[in-house]
């Protein structure tokens, strides 16, 4: 239950649904957007992967030039660069302006996201870090559900260009939950120098950021190839395709909640049940794929496992890194983009290299059997030391 959750938590999330409907909207906008600028598909399509470079590039370069702001004024203005980049959407007379004021937005994307997980932390004891990091997901998770969807109807109702002015408004109505429910003073003394920021880049830093990729690019890996799969090996209907997003976007929101409850009782078994679970699940799915309703309940348990570590893997990330949770925080955000753009293109090469649909998903289940061998390295060099001190 998130009843007794501190209200800040809800101005989280709410922003965070806006970033995540402006991020993933623009797949469903892509005709619309090709026909009326004249460009081709796979050119509309670069919009999609220059936000991703954006959020890459941008997390570092924002979580830092924001690092002597308090919490709340950071957030402020990184939702202030939000509207920007969506308003120069919407105005955009040509695909170059189109793709600058994504990347502008994607600016933002990165940073706020790792700071609000230090924030969302921050309002709650810390056995309850997890429910408070799964409630700002929440917002992200309904924006798969809601947001884009209704921004699509919405684009293809009146145009592109109204989808843009709508979340660039709703991105005006985050940044006033923001200032009317976060606290005034959320970070108490100086920021920390860089030299210390930077010092706190150690091995296990980079070695929880490489977990998160890897579970990135696993779920990555399938979810960008599910519309295929289920159109040419299940063999459904275009708008059962649909529905189907919609089950696993359920599947994402339950597992996003179920997932912060666990980490809170146990953060390193629930990192590693779900890798386990992820990959068994993803090694048996090509066997299921001919029977629709098997595969519908494959695709929702997958979802809401692989979901339920997001928040974990931020947590995670936090914990390792909290000697510089804003910057690390915001890297890991960075690893999930990064783990996304490796999950497509495995998933593309499987394709290319004439593997077939249906080996998408082994693939996929390896990348998990990856994300767990990392996870268990740290088990592992702690029962070795024993032995260790011995010799």
């Amino acid at each position: 239950m998130v009843k007794h959750l501190p209200a800040p938590l809800i101005a989280l999330a709410v922003s965070a649904f806006a970033i995540g409907t402006t991020e993933f909207v623009i797949m469903g906008l892509l005709p619309g957007v090709a026909r009326n600028l004249a460009v081709s598909i796979p050119a509309a399509g670069w919009l999609v992967s220059g936000y991703a470079l954006g959020v890459f590039i941008g997390a570092p370069i924002m979580a830092v030039a924001t690092q002597r702001l308090p919490r709340r004024e950071a957030l402020l203005v990184l939702m202030g660069v939000f509207v920007l980049g969506n308003t120069l959407c919407a105005f955009a007379p040509a695909y170059g302006v189109l793709m600058v004021g994504r990347i502008v937005t994607a600016l933002c994307h990165g940073a706020f996201f790792g700071i609000a997980a230090v924030e969302a932390a921050s309002l709650v004891p810390a056995h309850r870090r997890g429910q408070a990091m799964a409630l700002m997901f929440s917002g992200l998770t309904l924006a798969n559900v809601l947001g884009v969807p209704l921004g699509t109807a919405l684009g293809q109702a009146a145009g592109w260009r109204a989808t843009f002015w709508a979340v660039a408004g709703f991105g005006v109505a985050a940044m006033l939950a923001l200032w009317c429910l976060l606290p005034q003073a959320t970070q108490g003394g100086p920021p920390p120098a860089m030299r210390r920021e930077l010092a706190a880049l150690r091995g296990s830093v980079w070695l929880a950021l490489g977990i998160t990729a890897a579970a990135s690019a696993s779920m990555f890996t399938l979810f960008t190839y599910i519309a295929p799969i289920l159109l040419d090996l299940t063999q459904v209907s275009p708008g059962a395709v649909t529905a189907t997003l919609f089950v696993v976007g359920m599947g994402t929101t339950l597992g996003n909640f179920a997932g912060g409850r666990l980490a809170d009782w146990r953060l390193e078994p629930t990192l590693i049940g779900v890798f386990v679970l992820t990959a068994v699940i993803l090694a048996l799915m090509p066997f299921a794929v001919a029977n629709v309703w098997i595969t519908e309940l494959a695709l929702f348990v997958w979802a809401a496992i692989v979901f339920a570590g997001c928040a974990t893997l931020q947590i995670n990330a936090v914990t390792v890194g909290q000697d510089a949770p804003n910057l690390i925080s915001t890297l890991n955000v960075g690893a999930f983009n990064a783990g996304n753009a490796l999950g497509a293109w495995a998933g593309g090469e499987v394709i290319g290299h004439g593997l077939g649909l249906a080996a998408i998903p082994l693939v996929a289940s390896g990348l998990a059997v990856l994300a767990l061998g990392l996870a268990l390295l740290p088990r592992l060099a702690r029962s070795a030391r024993p032995s260790t001190r011995a010799l």
